[in-house]
């Protein structure tokens, strides 16, 4: 959502004082989202919704209390599943590295083609 459509959103719960009171839920959800895009500073979050930093810091905190209740909708996860193909299994094998390299006592250097082999190399010296 664009920052001057929540601007004005905010305008509607400011009191005379510039106080916010009784800011909606859903307005909340809109700004905790805007904060997590925001790549700038805090403050300069804060000038482009027309409030201080202090008001902002409480508005986030508040709509991650609301978020950690359930009260806001579950993000649209997308689980990405790779399908294993031969192409990608050549260039695995074919790459720079091959398998994993520790460096043991005294300056030795052990190297383990595969990591299994590795998680049954430290099982038997464990």
């Amino acid at each position: 959502m664009d920052n001057a459509i929540l601007r004005k959103r905010l305008s509607t719960f400011k009191t005379s004082s510039g106080s916010l009171i009784k800011v909606s839920d859903d307005l909340l959800f809109d700004i905790i989202r805007a904060w997590e895009s925001w790549t700038g500073t805090s403050t300069d979050l804060a000038k482009e919704l027309g409030v201080n930093v202090k008001q902002v810091s409480f508005l986030v905190a508040k709509a991650k209390k609301l978020q950690r209740e359930g009260r806001f909708p579950e993000s649209e996860f997308k689980e990405i599943k790779i399908e294993e193909s031969p192409s990608i299994l050549t260039s695995l094998s074919s790459g720079p590295c091959r398998g994993v390299e520790i460096l043991w006592d005294n300056g030795k250097l052990i190297r383990f083609s595969l990591v299994e082999q590795l998680v049954d190399f430290l099982k038997k010296v464990a």
